[in-house]
């Protein structure tokens, strides 16, 4: 196991800020931490800090729909800049616009807006935008569609690697009701400057929302396998290096796929240590302490794994520093090659998710991802 160093109470107009200063609603934890997220994404070129300020001072949180409604109206401004410079011919800074474009219309759709219309309206501007911004990309991208069930397809964003030879391409996968759109803000430019080809997808297809019943039953394992069928065929793509990347800490559903296929020449997830203590829970509130040993089960998980394996955790997240640190132990002495990685509030990157600084926690995550595909690959 390594480590790595390195508002007041909300009123309907104001925000107020928790004691790291970061913007805080102690009665909307879904609000403060979407707008962590909306402050970092600056860092990857996803939003701009004085536009996230502007937004945030004209939004009502008294009214149930002025969240979704005031990113809604700084996303289509994006939107139009973008298009305005496309007719000119500008597009760098058409794409730009669009990406920030892609995170606003993301933030109105998250956490869910209270109107369906709002809903619909951010996510199909999410979802407009980011086709634009892949299309005038260089090399473009592609929008796919990966069938999963009978009634259900799994849709993609691959973004190619520039580079002609065939190379790696990661696979960013977001949890249960996430949106794919946001993967691209927060993965293609750590992909694209080490030469990978990205593809990021989501659970949801097509749906705006998706209730878990349509999940039940299902295997998301089968679909990742697809995946991998459908990358092996594509030019460009060296099949040997292919590596799945979970865009959340509580990623099992990533822990599993990566079991269930040998293919997988990496993995960045949390190794099936989430799943297993959230079932461990369940036990001990229904009073039977002989399911209390979720590290052993979470171990299991991750002796299937055969590629490289990487956890990622803060020390402010969900899951005490005590438990992580036993388990990555426990995961170094089991596991040919596999670490954890905990983030100190030290130095940012230390709240679930790692939403306070992303930046800092990919840069370790592609470096780590660089290190092995290039070892697969049989280069120093």
């Amino acid at each position: 196991m390594h480590e790595h160093c390195g508002a007041r109470g909300a009123s309907s107009s104001s925000v107020e800020f928790d004691d790291k200063g970061w913007p805080a609603w102690p009665d909307r934890e879904d609000l403060s931490a979407e707008f962590i997220k909306l402050l970092a994404a600056a860092q990857e070129g996803g939003s701009t800090v004085s536009e996230c300020w502007l937004t945030l001072s004209k939004i009502n949180l008294a009214s149930e729909s002025s969240w979704s409604e005031e990113w809604i109206k700084t996303a289509e401004l994006n939107e139009a800049r973008a298009e305005l410079s496309l007719l000119n011919n500008n597009l760098v800074t058409a794409r730009r616009n669009w990406l920030r474009a892609t995170t606003y219309f993301h933030a109105a759709a998250r956490p869910p807006g209270y109107a369906n219309h709002l809903l619909n309206r951010a996510v199909d501007g999410m979802r407009r935008c980011a086709t634009s911004f892949l299309k005038t990309r260089v090399p473009a991208g592609q929008v796919l569609s990966v069938p999963w069930t009978e009634d259900l397809s799994l849709q993609a964003y691959y973004l190619p690697s520039a580079f002609r030879d065939d190379g790696p391409v990661i696979v960013c996968i977001g949890e249960p009701g996430s949106y794919k759109e946001e993967l691209i803000t927060k993965y293609a430019g750590h992909a694209n400057e080490r030469g990978f080809s990205l593809l990021a997808m989501d659970l949801l297809g097509t749906d705006t929302a998706l209730s878990p019943e349509r999940l039940e039953g299902h295997k998301f394992e089968a679909a990742m396998s697809r995946v991998l069928d459908f990358l092996s065929e594509q030019p460009g793509v060296d099949s040997t290096r292919i590596a799945i990347v979970a865009d959340a800490c509580n990623s099992s559903l990533v822990a599993r796929a990566a079991a269930s296929d040998a293919r997988f020449a990496a993995a960045v997830c949390d190794a099936g240590i989430w799943d297993s203590h959230e079932k461990s829970f369940f036990y001990r509130q229904a009073g039977d302490g002989e399911q209390a040993g979720w590290l052993d089960e979470a171990n299991a998980i991750s002796r299937s794994i055969d590629c490289p394996l990487l956890v990622t955790a803060g020390e402010d997240g969900w899951l005490l520093p005590g438990a992580l640190i036993e388990f990555g132990n426990q995961l170094s002495r089991i596991h040919r090659d596999a670490s954890l990685i905990l983030f100190r509030r030290a130095e940012t990157a230390a709240m679930q998710g790692h939403i306070d600084n992303p930046t800092l926690a990919n840069e370790v995550i592609f470096d780590w991802l660089e290190d092995r595909l290039r070892l697969r690959k049989g280069l120093s």
